[in-house]
């Protein structure tokens, strides 16, 4: 989850032993600048903390962008909203509940 120049706060959903490529999160968000949010910047911005963040259920609905990788399961865990907590749902669910988009080439 991160911050663009142009659009605010974005949602990006990448594979847990991958990193985001933040000049490409701002291409594919439409800015020309993205950082992740700061630690203190998570609750408030999404009702969640660190290592229970969900792309869904947040307090305000911001765009996701999920890596095009998932499409390849049939199966995928995201954070439940809580540490230690995850929710095993298939792809084209999260796409449909979040309203996301499929983004390639935003990893490291």
């Amino acid at each position: 989850m991160g911050r663009g120049d142009k659009n605010g706060i974005a949602v990006f959903c990448i594979p847990v032993c991958a990193a985001l490529d933040t000049k490409r999160a701002a291409a594919v968000s439409g800015n020309k600048r993205f950082e992740l949010l700061a630690v203190k910047e998570l609750l408030p911005a999404t009702g969640y903390v660190r290592g229970g963040c969900s792309p869904i259920g947040m307090r305000k609905k911001y765009p996701v962008y999920i890596d095009s990788s998932a499409l390849g399961y049939g199966i995928m865990t995201i954070s439940a909203g809580m540490r230690g907590c995850q929710l095993a749902l298939a792809p084209k669910d999260l796409f449909a509940v979040t309203g996301a988009s499929a983004a390639e080439n935003i990893l490291r």
